[in-house]
C-alpha cells in the first residue's frame, strides 16, 4: 500500500503497527525540540516527525517497510494536494444545536431527534445547501474506519488554496460536529492499514479521489479553513548580548515550557494553550535578548512546536509568538548563578 500510495504522488510515512499514530522519534529528536523543516532525520533515511517525513522515495519506503513490515501507512495530506473529510461515529453527548454547524443556525422547528454522530450532522449540512450527502459519494475514494467512522477523500482542484486541518468538536474552526477535516499540517491512514480495533477497509470499486466538490470548498471557505500566508513579522529589536552566551542553560530553561505547549495538542480545548505558549515565547524573547539564544531559531522552534499542538489557528500562533518575543526582549533574561 506505501508504495501504490507513493505511486499516485501521495508522501507517505510509517505509523506504529497496530496503531494510528507515527512512529516514534529516534532517540535524537525524542530528546530535543527542534523545527522538523530543518531536522536531517528524513534526509538521512530516518522518519521522524511523522508526516514532516512523508516521501515518494521508492528506496526509502522499501527500508521502512522492510525494517517493520507491520507498521501501517501514513498519507501526509498536505504534500499530496488531498483534503479528507474524517466522519466520527463516537458515542457522546449531542451539543446544543447552535454548535452543530458553526454559522448556520438550526431553528427550533427542524427535527434533531435521532442525530448522533457527524453522519448526521454532514448530511444536515449537505441538504441545508440542498447538496448531496459526501458520505454517500460513489464517486470517489471512501474508507471505513474500525471505528464505524468514514474518511471521504478528495484532492485539491486547485493547490494553490490550501486548507487547514480541523477538529469536529473545535469552537473556533470546525466544519461539522465529528466532522474533521484532514489537510495541510495533517496526515490520513491509508486504505488497508490495520490496527488491533480492525482493518481500514475502501468501500464500492472506486480506488482515486475526486476533486473536492464546490459547495464543500465555499464551505470551509466560509467556517475559516483556508490558509490565508501569514504576513511576515517585524523584526523584534534584541539589544546586544551582554555576559557569555549559555545557550545548554538557557535550553534547560526553555525546554520545559516548549514541553508543556506541546502536550496540549492531547487536549483539543481547555489546555491554557495560548498563557503557556505566551509564557514560553516571553522566556524565549528574554533569553535571546540577553545573548543565549537566536532569536530567528528560537521563533522557528517555537512556530514548529505551537503549530504541531494547534494546526488549525496558525496565524493567531505566530502573533502570540511574536508578541511574546517582543515583551521578552523588552526584560533580556540573564543566567548568572544558574548552572
Amino acid at each position: 500500500m506505501a508504495r501504490w500510495c507513493a505511486g499516485n504522488g501521495w508522501p507517505v510515512h510509517p505509523l506504529a503497527p497496530g496503531r494510528k499514530t507515527p512512529q516514534a522519534n529516534c532517540p535524537a529528536c525524542k530528546a530535543q525540540h527542534h523545527d522538523p523543516r530543518t531536522c536531517p532525520c528524513p534526509r538521512a533515511g530516518r522518519p521522524c516527525h511523522g508526516f514532516h517525513a512523508g516521501t515518494t522515495d521508492p528506496r526509502s519506503i522499501d527500508n521502512w517497510w522492510t525494517a517493520s513490515p507491520h507498521s501501517g501507512v501514513g498519507v501526509a495530506c498536505g504534500p499530496a494536494n488531498l483534503i479528507v473529510i474524517d466522519v466520527d461515529a463516537h458515542s457522546a453527548t449531542v451539543p446544543d444545536r447552535s454548535r452543530l454547524l458553526p454559522g448556520i443556525p438550526i431553528h427550533d422547528s427542524v427535527d434533531l431527534d435521532g442525530l448522533a454522530s457527524g453522519f448526521d450532522t454532514l448530511a444536515l449540512l449537505a441538504a441545508y445547501r440542498q447538496q448531496p450527502d459526501p458520505a454517500q459519494d460513489t464517486t470517489t475514494l471512501r474508507v471505513r474506519t474500525p471505528s464505524g467512522g468514514l474518511h471521504i477523500w478528495y484532492r485539491l482542484p486547485n493547490p494553490a488554496v490550501r486548507y487547514r486541518s480541523s477538529a469536529g468538536s473545535s469552537p473556533k474552526v470546525a466544519l461539522a460536529w465529528q466532522v474533521d477535516v484532514r489537510a495541510e499540517g495533517g496526515y490520513i491512514v491509508a486504505p488497508t492499514t490495520r490496527l488491533r480495533q480492525g482493518t481500514y477497509e475502501p468501500l464500492g470499486d472506486t480506488r482515486q479521489p475526486a476533486p473536492l466538490p464546490e459547495w464543500l470548498a465555499n464551505e470551509l471557505s466560509r467556517t475559516g479553513h483556508v490558509v490565508v500566508p501569514p504576513q511576515q513579522p517585524r523584526p523584534v529589536a534584541v539589544p546586544p548580548a551582554r555576559g557569555p552566551r549559555r545557550p545548554q542553560v538557557a535550553h534547560r530553561l526553555l525546554d520545559p515550557l516548549l514541553d508543556e505547549v506541546a502536550r496540549c495538542g492531547t487536549v483539543p480545548e481547555g489546555a491554557a494553550f495560548t498563557e503557556k505558549l505566551n509564557r514560553a515565547a516571553f522566556t524565549a524573547g528574554g533569553l535571546a535578548a540577553a545573548g543565549h539564544l537566536d532569536e530567528s531559531a528560537t521563533r522557528e522552534l517555537l512556530t514548529a512546536t505551537a503549530h504541531a499542538a494547534r494546526p488549525q489557528q496558525t496565524s493567531q500562533n505566530e502573533k502570540i509568538i511574536h508578541d511574546g518575543l517582543a515583551a521578552g526582549a523588552a526584560r533580556p533574561l540573564h543566567l548568572k548563578g544558574r548552572s
